[in-house]
């Protein structure tokens, strides 16, 4: 089958992948000059999701307060913005939490499968490094965190539960003092260089024959011919530029454009439902190589994951909720420079002395999360539209073994995960 994938990032490039080792032959559109330059290019470097990292239930902002949450929100008289927030909410409920989780964890683990067999396959080195430490400044953060530490054994995550003084002595890097509650590590969780890992697969589905056309921004999709059909235009950072449009043809349209995701597909109905949520990152030199810390370090409270990458220090969170009409325009400065300072706190309290944040590289961007905190993977209602997105903040590997379900689905294959939980990360559920 001829298939377009729309998006360069690594949901597009990862789909790309699976639909190629299929024996499709797969055309893979991009808005910018070349891939991982939109959300993907921010990643923080989470791998996979645990229950402690996903950015909803029972500790995801806890408190209404920024400083305390880790998030600000600026929804203003946005009535979708404040339904989207209450809808996240609910999930903080336990129970609410422990099935919502459920549907993921399938996911994760197909994730886990792909991610090693491209790891065997093409014996890539995109920067991975082993050991995640959560911390918790407060008792009640870590009371909170409980049924996600519980589903941690029922997941078969490795991990253990540490004192303060356990995590100094495991992480150095980490201060005694001021005094914190404790922190739970998994040592066998990873991160890793998402764009590198992004841009290596791009070079070896180029090499192998994938066609892309870059600077190319889609102005609609075709779906009632005999093929799918896609509209291009040429574009300039995601700007249209000229008058000339192209047509290119295909038996198949995966949509893996992050946020421009809900405007191609159609079909939902809810504004609150899905959610354009603006994140920041830091990349600071290291400052002292035996302040730097050798695991991940993540404020699990705050949503801040400090990890480092060679002789550079990645400082990832700091999520903006604003309305929906703000959202496509550049932050405010007043806000970005709050959003940047509790990054640089947040270092500041766990690793001080690690990083050079007066000389960081500052990103933000925008990416897609939805109410129910699933992301959306699969089939939509034409059959010839497929969807990979909405991956969310806590872990870029969801992506690939995302991939792999809506490879299997254009392919005509029943997905390696149960049907329950394809249907609840479908887009009918909008």
């Amino acid at each position: 089958m001829d298939v377009i994938v729309i998006g360069g990032g690594i949901a597009g490039i990862a789909t790309a992948y699976q639909l190629h080792a299929a024996g499709h032959r797969v055309c893979v559109v991009e808005r910018h000059a070349t891939v991982a330059q939109g959300a993907t290019y921010g990643q923080g470097g989470a791998l996979l999701p645990s229950p402690l990292d996903v950015w909803f239930g029972p500790t995801f902002m806890a408190s209404s307060r920024s400083k305390q949450s880790g998030m600000m929100v600026k929804t203003g008289f946005d009535s979708a913005a404040r339904d989207f927030l209450k809808r996240l909410a609910s999930l903080r409920d336990p129970e609410a939490f422990v099935a919502q989780y459920a549907h993921l964890q399938p996911l994760v683990d197909m994730s886990r499968r792909v991610l090693a067999d491209i790891e065997s396959r093409l014996e890539l080195d995109f920067e991975q490094r082993r050991g995640v430490l959560h911390v918790f400044r407060q008792p009640r953060e870590l009371e909170d965190a409980q049924p996600a530490i519980d589903l941690l054994k029922g997941c078969g995550v490795p991990y253990r539960q540490l004192t303060p003084e356990e995590c100094v002595a495991i992480e150095p890097s980490v201060p005694d003092f001021p005094e914190f509650a404790g922190g739970v590590l998994l040592p066998e969780e990873r991160t890793a260089n998402c764009p590198l890992f992004t841009k290596q697969l791009k070079q070896v589905l180029e090499d192998e024959g994938v066609q892309f056309r870059m600077h190319r921004s889609v102005t609609s999709l075709r779906l009632d011919g005999a093929r799918a059909a896609v509209e291009l235009a040429e574009s300039h950072e995601g700007k249209k530029r000229g008058a000339d449009v192209e047509l290119i043809t295909a038996d198949a349209i995966v949509v893996a454009a992050g946020t421009g995701t809900p405007g191609l597909i159609g079909g939902i109905e809810s504004a609150s439902s899905l959610f354009a949520l603006r994140v920041h990152t830091l990349t600071a030199p290291v400052a002292y190589e035996e302040r730097a810390p050798h695991l991940t370090v993540v404020d699990s409270i705050k949503r801040i994951t400090m990890t480092r990458i060679n002789q550079r220090l990645r400082v990832s969170g700091a999520g903006v909720f604003q309305s929906a009409s703000k959202s496509d325009k550049p932050l405010d400065a007043t806000l970005s420079r709050r959003a940047l300072d509790l990054l640089g706190q947040g270092t500041h309290d766990w690793i001080p002395g690690a990083a050079r944040v007066s000389a960081a590289r500052a990103w933000d961007g925008l990416r897609l999360i939805t109410a129910d905190g699933l992301p959306i993977v699969g089939a939509t209602r034409h059959p010839r539209l497929f969807v990979n997105a909405a991956h969310g903040p806590a872990g870029w590997g969801l992506a690939c073994g995302s991939a792999k379900v809506v490879a299997d689905l254009v392919s005509g294959v029943t997905p390696d995960i149960p049907a329950s939980v394809l249907a609840a990360l479908g887009v009918a559920r909008f």
